[in-house]
């Protein structure tokens, strides 16, 4: 096969030119997937309302800390007859180490496709990676985000007990403990959170990285109805991530069709999609977020992932014109370009010019101004769900913790409010830093500066 026609050959068909590299590195890939395929499963399958349940590795049910002291002092039932809270711990380190191997392994397949599949030595991209290595403000985004995206995506397996036993159905299950005689005793999940509950006083109070009175361990506490908050807080990080990805998801593939659309053809296109989103950019966003809420909340779409969906439908049915208007201005000046007028000039359909010439010119930008937006619906959900919005209760949600617990913030529970609120400020700066640092690397002139379009993005596109 000569040079011209490899560059122009499929990735398919240059891995069947050399499949060694690929095989060995889907293999690996696959092996890793195996450990936790039945979590896969399970969360799949939980989704349409027919939750199975698997077994897989990094589960409670192989390092349990759910287990009860004796008098004597020693734990029974929890993983090699550990305190809860090492069970815990080693479960929790397990999970991140397996997730730090996958985002490894996902790095070697970059440099097995750099090294053996890919059309030059050398591309542009290299030295965007290289920036981005050496970002540090990007580099600290990007590690609060991967230990939110791990917590969210591992929820189940990280929180010292499960959604299920400790919030949606507490008095289905029970624990064993022993009572000041000395006797082993057994009580509904449900009865024992009310004598864990943390309300503001000494004697009504279970702070972080403490057991309660039946030898459960809380790393973040209790909240006032008794409930594990760490269970909450890792149930809500998932719901913030879906609503989070699908809204982004959305309003991105429509931000980038319309911004092709418009570059490509401009004139009365342009000018109707301009009218269009500028007509929704001019609403009050929150406020119209609100309305949509409560008008769509009683309508079946609303009972999907307990109205997560219909909220991230509404966030990108509203946020896309400021994504658009952030990616409109690249894709306007690659439209001008020698080759664009090329590629018309010898016939090729407009489709292949917008996908093959133009859309990827725009994406990193999209990337930089999704990553930043993120943030924002993230903080827009919470207010939701503190305005007592958005999310049907009791499915947990940060912004729910906080409003829970802002009238003990000055007391012995300032655990509530604190902690969610101090996550909540973390995440989104650290979603504004890794957008900062994909934006230096791709414009490293843009370093030290803001453009308009990344403050309306931080920002949440206004809400």
């Amino acid at each position: 096969m000569s040079v011209d026609q490899q560059d122009d050959a499929p990735l398919r068909e240059r891995i069947q030119e050399n499949p060694g590299p690929a095989l060995k590195w889907f293999a690996g890939a696959l092996l890793l997937f195996s450990f936790e395929a039945g979590a896969v499963i399970n969360f799949l399958t939980g989704l349409v309302g027919a939750p199975v349940d698997l077994p897989t590795l990094l589960t409670r049910d192989l390092i349990a800390n759910n287990g009860y002291q004796t008098p004597g002092g020693a734990w029974k039932e929890t993983f090699l007859n550990l305190a809860p809270a090492y069970a815990w711990a080693i479960r929790v380190v397990l999970v991140y180490a397996y997730a730090f191997i996958w985002m490894l392994w996902l790095w070697r397949g970059y440099l097995v496709f750099r090294e053996h599949y890919r059309y030059a030595d050398w591309t542009p991209r290299d030295d965007m990676v290289d920036r981005l290595r050496g970002h540090r403000w990007g580099q600290f985004g990007a590690v609060i985000v991967f230990g939110f995206i791990v917590l969210a995506l591992f929820a189940p397996a990280l929180g010292p007990t499960t959604v299920e036993r400790t919030i949606s159905n507490p008095y289905s299950h029970h624990i064993e403990y022993y009572n000041d005689q000395g006797q082993l005793e057994n009580i509904t999940v449900g009865s024992a959170n009310l004598g864990s509950r943390s309300q503001g006083t000494p004697d009504r109070n279970v702070g972080p990285m403490q057991y309660d009175d039946f030898g459960r361990f809380h790393p973040f506490g209790t909240l006032p109805t008794g409930k594990d908050m760490f269970t909450f807080m890792a149930a809500g990080a998932r719901v913030s991530l879906f609503i989070g990805l699908i809204s982004i998801g959305v309003s991105g593939l429509i931000a980038v069709a319309f911004a092709l659309l418009t570059a490509y053809y401009k004139g009365l296109v342009d000018l109707a999609v301009v009218i269009v989103g500028d007509s929704i950019m001019s609403l009050p966003r929150l406020l119209f977020v609100m309305l949509l809420s409560v008008v769509l909340g009683e309508t079946w779409i609303a009972d999907i992932y307990s109205g997560g969906f219909v909220l991230a439908l509404i966030f990108a049915g509203t946020g896309w014109p400021f994504l658009w208007r952030s990616v409109r201005g690249p894709a306007m000046q690659v439209s001008e370009q020698e080759w664009i007028d090329a590629a018309k000039s010898f016939g090729q359909r407009p489709r292949v010019t917008m996908q093959k010439h133009m859309a990827p010119y725009i994406l990193g930008y999209l990337l930089v101004y999704a990553s930043m937006t993120l943030g924002g619906i993230i903080v827009a959900v919470a207010g939701l769900s503190f305005l007592g919005l958005g999310i049907n209760p009791p499915t947990p949600e940060w912004g729910r913790a906080v409003n829970i617990g802002q009238s003990y913030v000055t007391t012995s529970s300032w655990h509530i409010s604190f902690i969610p609120g101090v996550m909540i400020v973390l995440v989104v700066t650290a979603f504004n830093a890794l957008g900062d640092g994909i934006r230096d690397a791709i414009d490293p002139q843009s370093e030290g500066g803001e453009s308009d379009g990344a403050e309306v993005a931080a920002s949440g596109g206004g809400a």
